[in-house]
């Protein structure tokens, strides 16, 4: 077990023991988001937890074509190359469950997810979020809740038989599901209702009379974790902000779960005032993904602007053209979110916090446009000015030296803003 899974299976007993404890969940497989995270915990010591969705990273590839084993060598190639430590590093399975073929009948889907989580504990994930919440063929939105606990407890069943196949570190788990499906919410922004306390009290009764009827009661004093919906949520313009008045009930219910502390899903573009609050009314962790890859589409769209004027080509496709042509070309990523006349749903694809344009800069076609972007710049020195026009958040930090005005760096550097934002409200 790495030094970091030690510090992170211990936080609820941290926290319990009046220790102010939190840590950020990088959710995102893009290889500069995950690079960023890990120079930026090198440059703290600190500990990074990355995690993979089952949309995103399982046996059968995801939409990343990576499976847990090929998620991991990428994740570790990557701190090898920037001399990140891997006892700081902490692997972790998000919402693995049937979700990825909930269009199966019950136990069609139940037995590709064992294959997931087979799969995740076999790679040495040690953090898994069991997520059965989802209806599958024929049963509606959503299961019962002793059905959804049962399914959980199946789940960590194969999980704690493969970590014990390899000789690895036992996982730890997540249970909870108050939160919208993993993609982002589709439902109404304006009645989002926190978990009440019952709610959470009744999440963990029944999982852990779900896992004691498999006799994994050793397995369940290893949950840390309670997924719960705090009030926070974003949507394609709009963020709701914690407000810690409207979960002080919830927040009060770890008093009589000292085993536990919440994890807050969807807490991305929060301001740090809200995030440190999260932290201190015991949502010690905290989930951004769509922040992240917005930040980096948001420097990535500015260096097409510089580009076009410090090496200008009529062959080469701005950017935003190139994502547009990629976006419209396969839509399946982002036409169920986006909604509106044409010229609204253009911005969406570019625009909206959902960011659902994440999943196309894997395509080959979007690839080879950040590649000409990055070709064209090459290693230059940018000029304060530009940068103050197109990148204008990292104006100040370029001034002052602590940034290269060079595009690669640039481009970590919008992520690393975000992550300090985290930082500083889980220090």
């Amino acid at each position: 077990m790495s030094q970091a899974t030690d510090r992170l299976a211990a936080i609820a007993t941290r926290r319990a023991a009046g220790e102010r404890c939190g840590i950020a969940s990088i959710c995102s497989a893009h290889p500069l988001v995950i690079e960023a995270a890990l120079r930026h915990g090198k440059a703290r010591d600190a500990d990074v937890l990355i995690e993979a969705t089952c949309n995103q990273v399982n046996h059968e590839g995801g939409y990343t074509g990576m499976t847990p084993s090929d998620f991991r060598r990428f994740v570790e190639t990557i701190a090898g190359k920037i001399g990140f430590s891997l006892d700081r590093l902490v692997l972790g399975g998000d919402h693995l469950g049937p979700n990825p073929w909930k269009h199966l009948p019950a136990p069609e889907a139940m037995a590709k997810a064992s294959r997931m989580v087979d799969a995740y504990a076999e790679a040495g994930f040690t953090k898994i979020h069991l997520d059965a919440s989802m209806g599958c063929a024929g049963e509606g939105a959503a299961p019962p809740d002793a059905t959804i606990a049962a399914r959980a407890a199946e789940l960590a069943e194969v999980a704690e038989a493969a970590a014990e196949r390899m000789g690895g570190t036992k996982p730890t788990y997540v249970i909870g599901t108050e939160v919208p499906v993993p993609g982002g919410a589709l439902e109404a922004m304006d009645h989002l209702a926190v978990t009440t306390p019952e709610a959470a009290r009744e999440t963990v009764r029944i999982h852990r009379d779900a896992f004691s009827r498999r006799g994994l009661d050793q397995a369940f004093s290893r949950a840390l974790g309670v997924v719960v919906q705090p009030g926070v949520e974003f949507g394609n313009a709009e963020v709701i902000t914690y407000k810690p008045e409207r979960a002080r009930a919830l927040a009060g219910t770890l008093r009589d779960l000292p085993q536990f502390v919440f994890e807050a899903h969807s807490t991305d573009y929060q301001p740090v005032s809200a995030l440190s609050a999260l932290v201190d009314d015991g949502f010690a962790i905290l989930k951004v993904g769509p922040w992240l890859t917005f930040a980096l589409r948001e420097a990535f769209y500015g260096l097409s602007h510089i580009a076009d004027i410090l090496a200008p080509d009529p062959a080469r496709e701005s950017l935003p053209a190139a994502m547009e042509r990629v976006m419209l070309a396969a839509p399946g990523n982002w036409k169920n979110y986006y909604h509106g006349s044409e010229a609204e749903q253009r911005v969406e694809r570019h625009f909206s916090y959902s960011d659902r344009i994440r999943y196309y800069w894997p395509a080959p076609a979007a690839q080879q446009a950040t590649d000409a972007l990055m070709q064209a710049l090459g290693d230059r020195d940018i000029p304060l000015p530009l940068i103050s026009q197109y990148l204008g958040r990292l104006n100040g930090a370029v001034a002052n030296g602590s940034v290269a005005p060079k595009a690669g760096e640039l481009l970590i550097a919008s992520v690393t803003e975000v992550l300090d934002i985290y930082a500083s409200a889980t220090g």
